[in-house]
């Protein structure tokens, strides 16, 4: 059986004596896996180390919830313990300065804690290194709930740091456990507080405050009633659990256009409110117009998915994953606006929930999962909105979406044209230094108001369409088409590009840039939407499940 590691934060001694004391630990008993709590027999005590800043200050934790002192481990300021599952319990939620490894036999060695790349690739770790961690900052995850791992309940100084827990489900505050593990592998990638073996964090924002709101069962599929009531409820307490941002990492098939459907006027309202709602674009591409509910509302940030290739220091290979739903909208909006890692992501998952039973060969090691989507790629942004919200935390939804597109790298070609189409890729590759330093204003969701769209006054479509050729363009003011922009819905690229940091985007297009909408897409015809669709009946899930790329 494996050893696994229950608490991993305290404030102890330097990095190189915490190594010091890992590695001897895993001589003298093997080794140890970062993961969660492990399966307890109900009713009976179990074994651990609990390791502090001295074994006399382990001891004094253990005891103090009336579990019994089994061994002194003086040379790795340890103890061991006999522990039921209710004083284990206490012990992870005190605020004790310690760590609990379960004392298990092993069969096979690993690596202490598995390097995640993503808060590299997309310059988090840099953030990070100049204390910039998401501190202060309170997401939203409206998902499938929250297993109880100590580096999600936990922050980078041992603190306390889910906020709230709603299940929209049964309508009642707590009990949010994540049967499926799709809510928890998201989370994680917000903002998992472990390190890695190079000592960074895991997570994109490893301090953020977190409000877990479930509203998926465990299969991943939930109804617009618990979707909409758990959205209801973000907003209403949104002043007292002070939350900033929203993940939205699931989509389901349009059937109306973006301002009927009641799915998205709850989510317009949230942004409305105040808060920035981050939304996955769905997992159906690599077609043409497959960007998903709620992905396709206008004034949101839609998150598609890019790939490292399997080579994280090489940027020049990285692609948009195939899998990755394409915009633009029935409107005319170009969809996603952005995209972000969500090929092959680690993360943390339950060994008992329902995806990683179904799919038991992404495991890495421990609890460390691996998952692709556009759900990850909508995690990874919104970690990076909490660094930028952190850095500055009176950005408005508006603004945030502004500077968010101005710090993106679009892939080029040797030519310096678009290497993907501005519809797969939006602005480009999700960058959060060149986010937290842009100054950026006015360049997202003008000519589009909220208010009006949510009181009928007004609809608004977008600027892409499609010409005589077949192919899909961006018009200009003036209806003329925007050099630069054609794509004729092919999904080749170029061999040779790169991210660039210094593309100009063609006559000043700026981002859901909208019309009031007048019906004229040549595309309109072909989308006859029922005038009686029963919404009390309709479902929505999680993004499909798509093999890692």
């Amino acid at each position: 059986m494996n050893k696994r590691p229950i608490q991993t934060h305290y404030p102890g001694p330097p990095a190189i004596l915490r190594l010091a004391f890992l590695v001897a630990l895993a001589l003298l008993i093997g080794h140890i896996w970062n993961s969660g709590t492990p399966h307890l027999r109900a009713g009976s005590p179990n074994t651990y180390i609990v390791q502090g800043t001295s074994s006399d200050a382990a001891a004094s934790a253990v005891t103090a919830t009336g579990a019994m002192v089994t061994h002194q481990l003086a040379l790795i300021d340890a103890v061991g313990a006999s522990m039921m599952p209710d004083q284990l319990a206490a012990l992870i939620s005190s605020e004790a300065p310690v760590r609990v490894f379960a004392d298990r036999r092993l069969v096979a060695a690993g690596p202490t804690q598995a390097d995640t790349v993503y808060p590299n690739l997309v310059g988090a770790a840099s953030l990070h290194a100049a204390g910039i961690t998401g501190a202060g900052v309170n997401v939203a995850v409206l998902d499938t709930g929250l297993w109880e791992h100590i580096d999600l309940q936990k922050d980078t100084s041992n603190r306390h740091r889910i906020v709230a827990r709603y299940d929209a489900i049964l309508d009642q505050t707590g009990g949010t456990a994540d049967d499926s593990g799709h809510g928890t592998h998201v989370t994680s990638i917000i903002g998992s507080s472990a390190r890695t073996r190079a000592w960074q964090y895991n997570g994109v924002a490893p301090d953020v405050g977190l409000v877990i709101v479930q509203a998926f069962d465990g299969q991943g599929v939930g109804t617009y009633s618990d979707v909409i009531r758990g959205l209801d409820w973000i907003v209403a307490h949104r002043d007292e659990h002070a939350i900033r941002v929203v993940n939205l990492s699931f989509s389901s098939p349009p059937v109306s256009y973006y301002w009927e459907d009641p799915l998205n006027q709850a989510v317009m309202r949230a942004w409305q409110a105040g808060i920035v709602v981050v939304a996955a674009a769905g997992n159906n591409g690599p077609d043409p117009m497959t960007v998903g509910v709620p992905g396709n509302v206008p004034y949101v940030i839609t998150v598609g998915a890019m790939s490292d290739n399997y080579t994280p220091a090489v940027a020049a290979d990285d692609f948009v994953a195939s899998f990755s739903s394409v915009g633009p909208t029935v409107e005319g909006f170009v969809k996603p606006e952005i995209v972000a890692p969500g090929g092959h992501i680690l993360s943390l998952m339950d060994a008992d929930s329902v995806i990683a039973q179904e799919h038991p060969d992404f495991f890495y090691a421990g609890n460390l999962y691996t998952m692709s989507g556009t759900s990850q790629a909508a995690a990874v942004t919104a970690g990076v909105v909490a660094l930028m919200l952190q850095a500055e935390p009176g950005l408005t939804p508006d603004e945030v979406k502004c500077r968010l597109l101005d710090g993106a790298r679009p892939a080029i070609d040797v030519a310096g044209a678009l290497a993907f189409s501005v519809f797969q890729q939006g602005a480009g590759m999700i960058d959060a230094p060149g986010s937290v330093a842009s100054v950026a204003g006015g360049c997202a969701n003008q000519g589009l108001d909220v208010a009006a769209d949510l009181a009928g006054a007004l609809h608004f479509g977008g600027r892409a369409n499609q010409n005589a050729d077949g192919h899909f363009v961006i018009l200009d003011d003036n209806g003329a088409e925007v050099d630069g922009f054609a794509w004729s819905g092919s999904y080749l690229w170029a061999d040779a590009y790169t991210w660039s940091n210094g593309y100009t985007w063609s006559n000043g297009y700026t981002w859901s840039n909208g019309y009031t909408w007048s019906n004229n897409y040549i595309w309109s015809n072909n989308y006859t939407w029922s005038n009686n669709y029963t919404w009390s009946t309709a479902t929505t899930s999680i993004n499909h499940w798509v093999p890692p790329e």
